[in-house]
């Protein structure tokens, strides 16, 4: 009786679980057997270790296989356990040396001639191999630049099966090195001096972008609306080491990642069209749910354009992931979390005839009312800033002001976010739009004089304790970008004034 370990992980959404693979070569007849429950991927890797193996020029065992995946009671899905079957079934017929296929974590998929090919998920995978104490690892040589991002681990890329099996025998330069991580290319984003006039809206979008705030526009065609929500992410700040593996792991598991550019370090941006799903928007899938647009474009920006076009159940599945920052989505084989803290901009015609004035619209009240219920309270009671755009009435502006490039509203954005990321250093928030409202009104509360106006139209039943809330946010950001220690009553105003319903 011959007996092998390795290991390999199981990916449950962002969350990786180490996998302890154990071969039993045992007395019988030859065939293969897969315990702990493994899915139809996984099964049919009996067939591809088998052809994979036989073409690496290797003997396969003509006893029966027992493969034993732990921990036994959760469902293992996928076909990234491949190369450390064959790894571990080679070693329990003792045609490799066991001491490296124990301790190094294992992951690909085995074409039948013993190609390796790439996996979703190498990144949160290797994190989890790393929190359990792991120090190796051989991933596809197309996944190694995105393995090198998992700093205290030695990984290696391997292309074929038999690389790996010279290795495992003492051939140290059999498997690739990660090679030197290049400085990544800054992307070419539309300028702000592009949008001409709307200083209303153009405020609103550096408030927006120095606090992480919700974003409505509001206006007829032609006047801005896309050009300002496009330009949204050329004002945000790069993202920290930390938040770009965030980001990067998510695409990782989405299979989105560029080989060239493995590491995002830009805030994503995504715009879908308005016939888009549900599953599309927040995810889903059969079995474990897959992530969806709000998931990628975390720590970025997600754009609504033609916001009412939308159907309501799509937009009232964002109502959650607004508020908490992420998604929890339930399926048959478990419930899995996403991150989905990002920012939500919509930009909307007033009315669906959509005219370039609104004096000349043809709309009856009614055909107005239900266009624009499908944005509703609840939805709408969550984002922070309502813009109402003009029609323009000139194009040139040789005679006038020169619009502000990105370059100096991107300085003030910038120097706010610091004083806020200063002030909640202690609390872990990096912008006013995470704080809780609690705190808010406790910690940091503000004199009663600077929050009057709350308190009025909470009383009046203008304002909701979410809208409140988020108004007190609203009026830490203004006070950051005009460089004042706590917001005053005029600060709190503005905020108020930037969730007047009338904008809508």
């Amino acid at each position: 009786m011959a007996l092998a370990q390795a290991w390999s992980v199981a990916l449950f959404g962002m969350d990786g679980r180490m996998v302890e693979i154990e071969a039993d070569i045992g007395k019988g007849a030859s065939k293969m057997v897969i315990v702990g429950l493994p899915d139809a991927a996984l099964n049919e890797a009996k067939d591809r270790v088998h052809a994979a193996v036989r073409n690496s020029n290797e003997d396969w065992p003509k006893q029966q296989i027992t493969v034993a995946l732990s921990p036994a009671a959760v469902r293992k899905n996928g076909s990234g356990y491949d190369l450390a079957l064959a790894c571990v079934i080679l070693a329990a017929a003792r045609a490799v040396p066991t001491d490296l296929v124990r301790t190094t974590v294992m992951i690909g998929e085995l074409a039948l001639d013993g190609r390796i090919r790439e996996v979703r998920g190498i990144l949160p995978c290797l994190l989890a191999a790393r929190r359990a104490g792991v120090k190796r690892a051989v991933v596809p040589a197309s996944a190694l630049s995105e393995a090198a991002l998992v700093t205290g681990m030695d990984v290696f890329g391997a292309a074929e099966l038999k690389s790996v099996l010279d290795w495992l025998r003492g051939q140290e330069d059999a498997l690739e090195m990660p090679s030197p991580q290049e400085a990544p290319v800054a992307e070419d984003l539309p300028d702000l001096a592009d949008v001409v006039g709307q200083p209303e809206a153009r405020w609103a979008l550096e408030v927006a972008a120095a606090g992480g705030h919700h974003l409505l526009l509001v206006g007829p065609p032609g006047t801005g609306k896309t050009m300002l929500a496009r330009r949204l992410p050329s004002l945000l700040p790069p993202l920290t080491h930390e938040q770009s593996l965030e980001v990067t792991a998510v695409h990782s598991v989405a299979g989105l990642l560029k080989p060239e550019a493995p590491l995002i370090t830009t805030p994503p941006f995504f715009a879908p069209h308005h016939t888009t799903s549900v599953s599309a928007l927040v995810g889903g899938g059969v079995g474990l749910a897959k992530p969806g647009g709000i998931s990628r474009a975390h720590r970025g920006v997600v754009f609504l354009d033609e916001a009412c076009e939308f159907a309501p159940d799509r937009l009232e599945s964002l109502r959650t992931a607004m508020e908490e920052g992420e998604i929890r989505l339930a399926r048959r084989d478990g419930v899995v979390c996403y991150p989905a803290r990002f920012q939500l901009v919509l930009a909307t015609n007033p009315c669906p005839c959509a005219p370039p004035r609104e004096t000349e619209c043809s709309c009856p009240p009614n055909a107005r009312r239900r266009y624009f219920a499908k944005l509703s309270g609840p939805f709408m009671d969550r984002v922070d800033l309502r813009v109402r755009m003009r029609p323009l009435t000139a194009m040139s502006t040789v005679d006038g002001a020169e619009p502000e490039k990105t370059d100096e509203v991107r300085a003030r954005v910038w120097r706010a976010r610091e004083r806020a990321r200063q002030r909640w250093a202690e609390h872990r928030w990096t912008t006013n739009a995470e704080v809780p409202g609690p705190s808010l009104w406790r910690e940091f509360a503000l004199p009663r004089k600077a929050t009057a106006l709350l308190d009025r139209g909470l009383h009046s039943g203008a304002l909701t304790g979410r809208g409140a809330d988020r108004c007190l946010r609203v009026a830490w950001t203004l006070a950051d970008l005009a460089g004042v220690e706590r917001p005053e009553a005029d600060h709190v105003a503005a905020a108020l004034e930037f969730r007047d319903r009338r904008a809508a």
